[in-house]
Protein backbone atom coordinates (compact mmCIF):
# COMPACT_ATOMS: atom_id res chain seq x y z
CA UNK A 1 0.00 0.00 0.00
CA UNK A 2 1.07 3.47 -0.66
CA UNK A 3 0.70 5.60 2.62
CA UNK A 4 0.89 9.18 3.53
CA UNK A 5 3.12 9.17 6.10
CA UNK A 6 6.37 8.50 4.80
CA UNK A 7 8.44 5.22 6.19
CA UNK A 8 11.45 7.06 6.61
CA UNK A 9 10.73 8.59 9.65
CA UNK A 10 11.33 7.98 12.87
CA UNK A 11 9.29 5.15 14.62
CA UNK A 12 6.43 5.78 15.54
CA UNK A 13 6.00 6.06 19.96
CA UNK A 14 3.42 3.71 21.56
CA UNK A 15 1.60 7.20 22.35
CA UNK A 16 1.26 7.95 18.35
CA UNK A 17 0.52 4.86 17.60
CA UNK A 18 -2.30 5.18 20.60
CA UNK A 19 -3.30 8.65 19.13
CA UNK A 20 -3.94 7.19 15.66
CA UNK A 21 -5.67 4.08 17.08
CA UNK A 22 -8.05 6.63 18.95
CA UNK A 23 -8.33 8.90 15.80
CA UNK A 24 -9.39 6.21 13.74
CA UNK A 25 -11.88 4.51 16.51
CA UNK A 26 -13.51 8.10 16.40
CA UNK A 27 -13.89 8.28 13.14
CA UNK A 28 -15.59 4.96 12.93
CA UNK A 29 -18.11 5.66 16.18
CA UNK A 30 -18.67 8.92 13.40
CA UNK A 31 -19.65 6.65 11.03
CA UNK A 32 -21.87 4.17 12.98
CA UNK A 33 -23.87 7.37 14.36
CA UNK A 34 -24.24 9.12 10.74
CA UNK A 35 -25.50 5.89 9.20
CA UNK A 36 -28.00 5.68 12.07
CA UNK A 37 -29.12 8.86 10.91
CA UNK A 38 -28.82 8.01 7.25
CA UNK A 39 -31.15 4.93 7.91
CA UNK A 40 -34.21 7.05 8.75
CA UNK A 41 -33.79 8.68 4.74
CA UNK A 42 -35.98 7.84 2.48
CA UNK A 43 -34.87 7.34 -1.28
CA UNK A 44 -35.85 10.94 -2.51
CA UNK A 45 -33.70 12.16 0.45
CA UNK A 46 -30.82 9.92 -0.63
CA UNK A 47 -31.17 11.13 -4.22
CA UNK A 48 -31.31 14.91 -3.50
CA UNK A 49 -27.62 13.84 -1.80
CA UNK A 50 -26.45 12.05 -4.89
CA UNK A 51 -27.49 15.24 -7.55
CA UNK A 52 -26.17 17.51 -4.72
CA UNK A 53 -22.70 15.94 -5.20
CA UNK A 54 -22.95 15.45 -8.75
CA UNK A 55 -24.02 19.67 -9.21
CA UNK A 56 -20.87 20.46 -6.63
CA UNK A 57 -18.18 18.12 -8.56
CA UNK A 58 -19.08 20.50 -11.86
CA UNK A 59 -18.74 23.56 -9.70
CA UNK A 60 -15.96 22.76 -8.13
CA UNK A 61 -14.43 20.83 -11.77
CA UNK A 62 -11.41 23.63 -11.62
CA UNK A 63 -10.39 22.91 -8.18
CA UNK A 64 -10.37 19.17 -8.84
CA UNK A 65 -8.55 19.34 -11.71
CA UNK A 66 -5.92 21.76 -10.19
CA UNK A 67 -5.63 19.22 -7.13
CA UNK A 68 -5.23 16.41 -9.61
CA UNK A 69 -2.89 18.23 -11.67
CA UNK A 70 -0.37 18.13 -8.48
CA UNK A 71 -0.37 14.88 -7.62
CA UNK A 72 0.27 14.19 -11.55
CA UNK A 73 3.03 16.37 -11.18
CA UNK A 74 4.47 14.41 -8.24
CA UNK A 75 4.00 10.96 -10.05
CA UNK A 76 5.65 12.29 -12.98
CA UNK A 77 8.60 13.33 -10.66
CA UNK A 78 8.56 9.83 -9.22
CA UNK A 79 8.03 8.28 -12.28
CA UNK A 80 5.42 6.19 -11.72
CA UNK A 81 4.23 3.78 -13.94
CA UNK A 82 2.26 5.05 -17.11
CA UNK A 83 -0.63 2.96 -16.56
CA UNK A 84 -0.63 4.28 -11.98
CA UNK A 85 -0.77 7.66 -13.75
CA UNK A 86 -3.61 6.81 -16.28
CA UNK A 87 -5.84 5.64 -13.39
CA UNK A 88 -4.74 8.38 -11.46
CA UNK A 89 -5.72 10.89 -13.76
CA UNK A 90 -8.95 13.24 -13.70
CA UNK A 91 -10.01 15.18 -16.94
CA UNK A 92 -13.13 17.48 -17.71
CA UNK A 93 -14.52 14.22 -19.85
CA UNK A 94 -13.80 11.64 -16.82
CA UNK A 95 -15.52 14.25 -14.17
CA UNK A 96 -18.52 14.47 -16.43
CA UNK A 97 -18.88 10.14 -16.57
CA UNK A 98 -18.72 10.77 -12.93
CA UNK A 99 -21.48 13.89 -12.34
CA UNK A 100 -23.14 10.96 -15.27
CA UNK A 101 -22.70 8.06 -12.95
CA UNK A 102 -24.21 9.59 -9.83
CA UNK A 103 -27.54 10.57 -11.78
CA UNK A 104 -28.01 7.29 -13.13
CA UNK A 105 -27.95 6.25 -9.28
CA UNK A 106 -30.98 8.32 -8.21
CA UNK A 107 -32.29 7.22 -10.83
CA UNK A 108 -32.21 3.33 -9.98
CA UNK A 109 -34.43 1.81 -7.26
CA UNK A 110 -33.52 1.95 -3.95
CA UNK A 111 -32.24 -1.64 -2.19
CA UNK A 112 -33.13 -1.08 1.09
CA UNK A 113 -36.45 -2.66 2.13
CA UNK A 114 -37.06 -4.87 -0.64
CA UNK A 115 -38.69 -8.08 0.29
CA UNK A 116 -36.86 -10.80 -0.61
CA UNK A 117 -39.10 -13.19 0.45
CA UNK A 118 -41.77 -13.48 3.15
CA UNK A 119 -44.51 -16.45 3.79
CA UNK A 120 -47.26 -16.58 6.30
CA UNK A 121 -46.47 -19.56 8.49
CA UNK A 122 -49.21 -22.43 10.04
CA UNK A 123 -49.25 -20.58 13.26
CA UNK A 124 -50.06 -17.03 11.81
CA UNK A 125 -46.82 -15.62 11.90
CA UNK A 126 -46.24 -13.00 9.08
CA UNK A 127 -42.52 -13.24 7.38
CA UNK A 128 -40.31 -11.33 5.58
CA UNK A 129 -36.74 -11.16 4.58
CA UNK A 130 -35.82 -7.65 3.64
CA UNK A 131 -33.17 -5.81 2.30
CA UNK A 132 -31.23 -3.21 5.17
CA UNK A 133 -27.84 -1.39 4.77
CA UNK A 134 -24.51 -3.08 5.59
CA UNK A 135 -24.11 0.24 7.98
CA UNK A 136 -20.62 1.10 8.10
CA UNK A 137 -18.28 0.06 4.91
CA UNK A 138 -15.17 0.78 4.83
CA UNK A 139 -12.79 0.90 1.18
CA UNK A 140 -8.85 1.11 0.86
CA UNK A 141 -8.04 1.49 -2.64
CA UNK A 142 -4.99 2.69 -4.74
CA UNK A 143 -4.91 5.81 -7.12
CA UNK A 144 -8.44 5.85 -8.17
CA UNK A 145 -9.86 9.10 -7.96
CA UNK A 146 -13.23 7.93 -9.40
CA UNK A 147 -13.78 4.68 -6.78
CA UNK A 148 -14.09 7.74 -4.36
CA UNK A 149 -17.07 9.17 -5.87
CA UNK A 150 -18.13 5.47 -6.80
CA UNK A 151 -17.94 4.21 -3.30
CA UNK A 152 -19.47 7.26 -1.66
CA UNK A 153 -22.33 7.14 -4.27
CA UNK A 154 -23.15 3.95 -3.77
CA UNK A 155 -22.84 3.27 -0.28
CA UNK A 156 -25.16 6.92 0.34
CA UNK A 157 -27.53 5.14 -1.85
CA UNK A 158 -27.74 1.73 -0.10
CA UNK A 159 -27.93 3.26 2.96
CA UNK A 160 -24.01 3.26 4.08
CA UNK A 161 -21.79 5.43 5.74
CA UNK A 162 -18.09 4.69 4.23
CA UNK A 163 -14.74 5.09 5.49
CA UNK A 164 -12.05 5.69 2.79
CA UNK A 165 -8.09 4.76 2.67
CA UNK A 166 -7.40 5.67 -1.18
CA UNK A 167 -3.26 6.45 -0.55
CA UNK A 168 -0.87 8.98 -1.19
CA UNK A 169 -0.78 9.19 -4.86
CA UNK A 170 -3.93 10.71 -5.45
CA UNK A 171 -3.79 12.33 -1.75
CA UNK A 172 -4.38 16.44 -3.30
CA UNK A 173 -7.24 15.08 -4.96
CA UNK A 174 -9.05 12.76 -2.89
CA UNK A 175 -8.69 15.29 0.14
CA UNK A 176 -10.69 17.90 -2.72
CA UNK A 177 -12.99 15.28 -3.11
CA UNK A 178 -13.94 14.46 0.16
CA UNK A 179 -14.64 18.07 1.22
CA UNK A 180 -16.60 18.20 -2.29
CA UNK A 181 -19.15 15.38 -0.99
CA UNK A 182 -19.05 16.61 2.84
CA UNK A 183 -20.58 19.71 1.93
CA UNK A 184 -22.97 18.80 -0.48
CA UNK A 185 -24.40 16.38 1.89
CA UNK A 186 -24.53 19.12 5.01
CA UNK A 187 -26.89 21.67 2.04
CA UNK A 188 -29.37 18.36 2.06
CA UNK A 189 -29.67 17.84 5.45
CA UNK A 190 -27.33 14.30 5.46
CA UNK A 191 -24.09 14.55 8.10
CA UNK A 192 -21.05 14.91 6.60
CA UNK A 193 -19.75 12.16 8.24
CA UNK A 194 -21.48 9.79 6.02
CA UNK A 195 -17.98 9.85 3.98
CA UNK A 196 -15.44 10.27 5.69
CA UNK A 197 -11.06 9.02 5.06
CA UNK A 198 -8.56 7.97 7.38
CA UNK A 199 -5.30 9.02 4.67
CA UNK A 200 -3.89 11.95 7.02
CA UNK A 201 -3.06 8.71 9.04
CA UNK A 202 -1.17 6.83 6.39
CA UNK A 203 -0.49 3.04 6.44
CA UNK A 204 -0.67 2.98 10.39
CA UNK A 205 -4.65 4.30 9.84
CA UNK A 206 -5.00 1.50 7.24
CA UNK A 207 -3.93 -1.01 9.68
CA UNK A 208 -5.96 0.40 12.73
CA UNK A 209 -8.98 0.28 10.37
CA UNK A 210 -8.45 -3.43 8.98
CA UNK A 211 -8.43 -4.27 12.66
CA UNK A 212 -11.67 -2.43 13.65
CA UNK A 213 -14.28 -4.92 13.75
CA UNK A 214 -17.04 -4.45 15.52
CA UNK A 215 -16.76 -0.56 14.74
CA UNK A 216 -16.49 -1.34 10.52
CA UNK A 217 -19.18 -3.88 8.99
CA UNK A 218 -17.42 -4.93 5.89
CA UNK A 219 -13.86 -3.38 4.32
CA UNK A 220 -13.65 -4.27 0.68
CA UNK A 221 -9.95 -3.57 -1.12
CA UNK A 222 -9.74 -2.47 -4.24
CA UNK A 223 -6.22 -2.28 -6.06
CA UNK A 224 -3.31 -4.44 -7.19
CA UNK A 225 -2.52 -7.81 -5.79
CA UNK A 226 0.13 -6.93 -2.69
CA UNK A 227 -2.99 -4.27 -2.18
CA UNK A 228 -5.82 -7.16 -1.59
CA UNK A 229 -3.65 -9.33 0.11
CA UNK A 230 -2.27 -7.33 2.44
CA UNK A 231 -6.37 -6.75 3.40
CA UNK A 232 -7.35 -10.32 3.24
CA UNK A 233 -4.47 -11.45 5.16
CA UNK A 234 -4.44 -8.99 8.03
CA UNK A 235 -7.99 -7.61 8.56
CA UNK A 236 -10.13 -8.78 11.34
CA UNK A 237 -13.26 -7.08 10.09
CA UNK A 238 -15.06 -9.19 7.31
CA UNK A 239 -13.46 -8.35 3.84
CA UNK A 240 -15.37 -8.57 0.35
CA UNK A 241 -12.36 -9.79 -1.95
CA UNK A 242 -12.05 -7.84 -5.40
CA UNK A 243 -9.58 -9.75 -7.56
CA UNK A 244 -7.36 -8.99 -10.03
CA UNK A 245 -8.19 -9.19 -13.84
CA UNK A 246 -6.15 -11.88 -15.58
CA UNK A 247 -8.45 -11.76 -18.27
CA UNK A 248 -8.95 -14.01 -21.31
CA UNK A 249 -10.75 -14.09 -24.72
CA UNK A 250 -10.93 -17.22 -26.80
CA UNK A 251 -11.30 -17.13 -30.34
CA UNK A 252 -13.32 -20.34 -31.64
CA UNK A 253 -12.20 -21.49 -34.93
CA UNK A 254 -15.81 -20.63 -36.55
CA UNK A 255 -15.33 -16.82 -34.66
CA UNK A 256 -16.06 -13.93 -37.06
CA UNK A 257 -12.58 -12.33 -38.75
CA UNK A 258 -13.80 -8.51 -38.62
CA UNK A 259 -15.77 -8.92 -35.46
CA UNK A 260 -13.05 -10.56 -33.33
CA UNK A 261 -10.64 -7.54 -34.77
CA UNK A 262 -12.51 -4.58 -33.00
CA UNK A 263 -13.61 -7.09 -29.87
CA UNK A 264 -9.71 -8.01 -29.24
CA UNK A 265 -8.58 -4.00 -30.31
CA UNK A 266 -11.30 -2.90 -27.93
CA UNK A 267 -10.74 -5.34 -25.12
CA UNK A 268 -7.33 -4.69 -25.43
CA UNK A 269 -6.96 -1.06 -26.50
CA UNK A 270 -10.12 0.95 -25.12
CA UNK A 271 -8.62 1.38 -21.30
CA UNK A 272 -5.09 -0.63 -20.81
CA UNK A 273 -4.76 -0.13 -17.12
CA UNK A 274 -8.14 -1.04 -15.92
CA UNK A 275 -8.85 -4.73 -14.35
CA UNK A 276 -11.72 -6.15 -17.04
CA UNK A 277 -9.01 -5.67 -19.82
CA UNK A 278 -8.03 -8.48 -21.60
CA UNK A 279 -4.00 -9.74 -21.07
CA UNK A 280 -4.30 -13.47 -22.68
CA UNK A 281 -5.41 -14.45 -26.24
CA UNK A 282 -5.93 -17.72 -26.78
CA UNK A 283 -6.74 -18.58 -31.19
CA UNK A 284 -7.50 -22.18 -32.07
CA UNK A 285 -5.00 -23.20 -34.61
CA UNK A 286 -8.28 -23.46 -37.24
CA UNK A 287 -9.14 -19.67 -36.71
CA UNK A 288 -8.33 -18.32 -40.35
CA UNK A 289 -8.13 -14.69 -39.28
CA UNK A 290 -4.88 -14.55 -36.75
CA UNK A 291 -2.85 -12.97 -38.93
CA UNK A 292 -5.35 -9.95 -39.48
CA UNK A 293 -5.99 -9.76 -35.40
CA UNK A 294 -2.35 -9.60 -34.61
CA UNK A 295 -1.39 -6.74 -37.40
CA UNK A 296 -4.39 -4.84 -35.92
CA UNK A 297 -2.68 -5.49 -32.40
CA UNK A 298 0.50 -4.26 -33.50
CA UNK A 299 -0.78 -0.82 -35.14
CA UNK A 300 -2.45 -0.03 -32.13
CA UNK A 301 0.77 -0.42 -30.06
CA UNK A 302 0.38 -3.61 -28.60
CA UNK A 303 3.26 -5.64 -27.61
CA UNK A 304 3.41 -9.14 -28.16
CA UNK A 305 4.38 -11.89 -26.00
CA UNK A 306 3.61 -15.11 -27.99
CA UNK A 307 4.39 -19.06 -27.63
CA UNK A 308 5.94 -20.73 -30.31
CA UNK A 309 3.45 -21.35 -32.51
CA UNK A 310 2.34 -17.64 -32.99
CA UNK A 311 5.49 -16.81 -33.48
CA UNK A 312 6.19 -18.73 -36.36
CA UNK A 313 2.74 -17.48 -37.94
CA UNK A 314 3.71 -14.00 -37.82
CA UNK A 315 2.91 -11.32 -40.71
CA UNK A 316 6.35 -10.22 -41.95
CA UNK A 317 7.09 -7.04 -40.36
CA UNK A 318 5.78 -7.88 -37.09
CA UNK A 319 8.04 -8.81 -34.13
CA UNK A 320 7.13 -10.57 -30.40
CA UNK A 321 8.48 -11.47 -27.39
CA UNK A 322 8.41 -15.74 -26.91
CA UNK A 323 6.07 -15.91 -23.76
CA UNK A 324 6.85 -17.47 -20.95
CA UNK A 325 4.58 -19.10 -17.71
CA UNK A 326 5.31 -15.39 -16.44
CA UNK A 327 3.27 -13.73 -19.05
CA UNK A 328 0.50 -16.29 -18.77
CA UNK A 329 0.42 -15.34 -15.42
CA UNK A 330 0.66 -11.35 -15.74
CA UNK A 331 -1.80 -8.77 -15.21
CA UNK A 332 0.30 -6.35 -17.75
CA UNK A 333 -2.64 -3.48 -17.44
CA UNK A 334 -0.60 -1.51 -20.37
CA UNK A 335 -0.52 -2.43 -24.26
CA UNK A 336 1.19 -5.21 -23.41
CA UNK A 337 -0.55 -9.04 -24.20
CA UNK A 338 0.31 -12.48 -24.05
CA UNK A 339 -0.95 -14.73 -27.52
CA UNK A 340 -1.14 -18.67 -27.67
CA UNK A 341 -1.84 -21.04 -30.28
CA UNK A 342 -4.47 -23.98 -29.26
CA UNK A 343 -5.75 -27.41 -30.77
CA UNK A 344 -8.89 -27.20 -29.19
CA UNK A 345 -11.36 -25.80 -26.51
CA UNK A 346 -10.70 -28.12 -24.55
CA UNK A 347 -6.61 -27.04 -24.37
CA UNK A 348 -8.20 -23.25 -24.02
CA UNK A 349 -10.29 -24.21 -20.58
CA UNK A 350 -7.47 -25.75 -19.40
CA UNK A 351 -5.49 -23.04 -19.93
CA UNK A 352 -7.44 -20.63 -18.84
CA UNK A 353 -8.50 -22.92 -15.73
CA UNK A 354 -4.77 -22.59 -14.69
CA UNK A 355 -4.02 -18.57 -15.30
CA UNK A 356 -7.22 -17.27 -14.67
CA UNK A 357 -7.97 -14.78 -11.64
CA UNK A 358 -11.48 -15.66 -11.97
CA UNK A 359 -12.47 -12.03 -13.49
CA UNK A 360 -13.76 -12.01 -16.90
CA UNK A 361 -13.40 -14.57 -19.51
CA UNK A 362 -15.00 -14.50 -23.32
CA UNK A 363 -15.14 -16.60 -26.09
CA UNK A 364 -16.06 -15.08 -29.61
CA UNK A 365 -17.28 -18.24 -31.76
CA UNK A 366 -20.50 -18.60 -33.87
CA UNK A 367 -20.84 -22.23 -32.54
CA UNK A 368 -23.85 -22.23 -30.14
CA UNK A 369 -22.84 -25.52 -28.92
CA UNK A 370 -18.99 -24.16 -28.44
CA UNK A 371 -20.29 -21.31 -26.62
CA UNK A 372 -22.73 -22.77 -24.17
CA UNK A 373 -19.39 -25.08 -23.08
CA UNK A 374 -17.96 -22.72 -22.68
CA UNK A 375 -20.46 -20.47 -20.47
CA UNK A 376 -20.84 -23.84 -18.25
CA UNK A 377 -17.26 -24.57 -17.89
CA UNK A 378 -15.54 -21.24 -17.09
CA UNK A 379 -15.83 -20.77 -13.61
CA UNK A 380 -15.17 -16.99 -13.72
CA UNK A 381 -17.34 -14.01 -11.95
CA UNK A 382 -18.27 -12.98 -15.22
CA UNK A 383 -18.20 -14.73 -19.06
CA UNK A 384 -18.56 -12.80 -21.82
CA UNK A 385 -20.11 -14.43 -25.53
CA UNK A 386 -18.91 -11.95 -28.09
CA UNK A 387 -18.58 -8.95 -26.51
CA UNK A 388 -15.84 -6.79 -25.29
CA UNK A 389 -14.49 -7.86 -22.11
CA UNK A 390 -14.59 -4.10 -21.23
CA UNK A 391 -17.94 -4.89 -20.33
CA UNK A 392 -17.23 -6.31 -17.03
CA UNK A 393 -17.99 -3.18 -15.28
CA UNK A 394 -20.91 -2.08 -13.23
CA UNK A 395 -22.17 1.19 -15.26
CA UNK A 396 -21.62 -0.69 -18.42
CA UNK A 397 -23.90 -3.58 -16.71
CA UNK A 398 -26.96 -1.20 -15.31
CA UNK A 399 -25.69 -0.71 -11.81
CA UNK A 400 -24.78 2.68 -11.87
CA UNK A 401 -21.19 2.27 -10.49
CA UNK A 402 -19.30 -0.14 -8.96
CA UNK A 403 -17.61 -0.39 -5.71
CA UNK A 404 -15.12 -3.30 -7.03
CA UNK A 405 -15.48 -6.48 -9.03
CA UNK A 406 -15.22 -9.59 -6.75
CA UNK A 407 -14.05 -12.82 -7.67
CA UNK A 408 -15.03 -14.45 -4.32
CA UNK A 409 -17.98 -16.49 -3.88
CA UNK A 410 -19.40 -15.30 -0.80
CA UNK A 411 -22.58 -12.71 -0.65
CA UNK A 412 -21.09 -10.57 -3.79
CA UNK A 413 -19.49 -12.18 -6.91
CA UNK A 414 -18.83 -10.01 -10.01
CA UNK A 415 -19.30 -5.88 -9.75
CA UNK A 416 -20.80 -5.13 -6.83
CA UNK A 417 -23.30 -2.42 -6.58
CA UNK A 418 -26.43 -1.06 -4.82
CA UNK A 419 -27.83 -4.67 -3.60
CA UNK A 420 -24.45 -5.76 -3.31
CA UNK A 421 -24.25 -3.50 -0.57
CA UNK A 422 -27.08 -4.39 1.52
CA UNK A 423 -27.22 -7.30 3.71
CA UNK A 424 -30.89 -8.78 5.36
CA UNK A 425 -32.90 -8.92 8.38
CA UNK A 426 -35.85 -11.35 9.19
CA UNK A 427 -38.99 -9.14 10.07
CA UNK A 428 -41.65 -11.17 12.18
CA UNK A 429 -45.21 -10.04 13.09
CA UNK A 430 -47.17 -11.97 15.44
CA UNK A 431 -50.01 -12.07 17.43
CA UNK A 432 -49.46 -13.50 20.83
CA UNK A 433 -48.02 -16.88 19.42
CA UNK A 434 -45.61 -18.48 21.68
CA UNK A 435 -43.44 -21.40 20.59
CA UNK A 436 -44.96 -24.90 21.97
Amino acid sequence: MTELVSETETARSEASADQIQSAVHAIADRSRAASRKLARANRAWKDRALLAIAEALKAHQPGLLEANARDLELARAEQLAAALQDRMKLTPARIDQLIAALHNLASLPDPVGTVVRGQTLPNGLRLRQVQVPMGVVAAIYEARPNVTIDIAGLALKSGNAVILRGGSAVAQTNSELLSVIRDALETVGLPADLVQSVDHYGRAGAAVLMKARGRVDVLIPRGGHELIQTVVNESSVPVIETGEGNVHIYLDESASVNSAVEIVLNSKTQRPSVCNTVETLLVHQKFSGLSEVLKALAEAGVRLHADSRVLAELPTGLVATEATDEDWATEYMDLDLAVGMVDSMDQAISHIRRWSTGHTEAILSNDLSNTERFVAEIDSAAVIVNASTRFTDGGELGLGAEVGISTQKLHARGPMGLSELTTTKWIVHGEGQVRG
